[in-house]
Parts: C-alpha cells; structure tokens; sequence
C-alpha cells in the first residue's frame, strides 16, 4: 500500500514541477494532471488508513476471539475439575458407606456372639441350679 501512494505522489510531483516550467496550455494540462495526481494520492492515502483501522479492527476481533478462547478453555478445565471432585467424593463417600455397613455387620455379630454366650451362661447356670435343686431334694 505505501508503495503505490509514493509512485503516486512521485507522479504527482514530477508534473507539478514540469507544469512550473511554462504557461501554455500544455503546462495548464500538467498542472490539471498534477491536481488529479494529487486527489488520487489523498484518496490512496484515504484508502490506506482505512485498511489501517480495518487491519487493527480485525485484530481486535482476533485477540477477542483468543481472549474468548481461553475462558472457554478455562470454563471446560473448571467443569472438569469439577466432575473429578463430584466423582472422587462420591467414591469417598460410598467408601465411608461401605465402611459403615462393615462395622454395623461387625457390631450386629458381636452383640449376636454376647447374646448367644449370655444365654448359654444362664443355661447353664440354670441347668446347675437345677441340678443343686434335685441334689438337694435326694439329700433330704
């Protein structure tokens, strides 16, 4: 782009001097060329600028889209964290079930084992209360 407005104001300015030289018609016609040289380097010079500010536009719109990117990606790496931890604290907590149920089993069968040996004892204590009982009505 800054090459075709430097060929153009060059232009432009080789015939602004070859139109100094004289003032015939032909100089009048340089001059007029000149003066359109001119109009096309600004509007060169315009387009220039504009394709500028488009160019700095589209890379606004780049880096936004990157900036959108990254939260994306973060966002994502944040929801994934976070089913990890749903999932290891699921894991946690049926292994605090499980834990549970085990001790609860173990309770259940040691309290069942006392009842059982309480029973038997009294059982026995009977059967040898009774066993003194008729033992001491043969002695009479």
């Amino acid at each position: 782009m800054n090459t075709r407005i430097a060929t153009v104001l060059l232009a432009a300015s080789v015939l602004a001097l070859s139109a100094c030289k004289n003032d015939t018609p032909t100089a009048q016609q340089e001059a007029d060329e000149a003066q359109s040289a001119m109009e096309q380097a600004g509007d060169s010079a315009s387009a220039a600028m504009s394709d500028a500010g488009d160019a700095i536009a589209e890379g606004a719109d780049a880096a936004a889209a990157s900036t959108g990117e990254a939260a994306s990606e973060v966002a994502d790496a944040t929801r994934a964290a976070t089913d990890d931890a749903a999932v290891a604290t699921d894991d946690a907590a049926a292994n605090t079930r499980e834990a549970a149920d085990k001790a609860k089993d173990a309770i259940s069968g040691a309290v069942q084992d006392t009842k059982d040996a309480v029973r038997d004892a009294a059982n026995d204590a009977k059967a040898a209360a009774d066993e003194a009982a008729d033992d001491a009505t043969d002695d009479n």
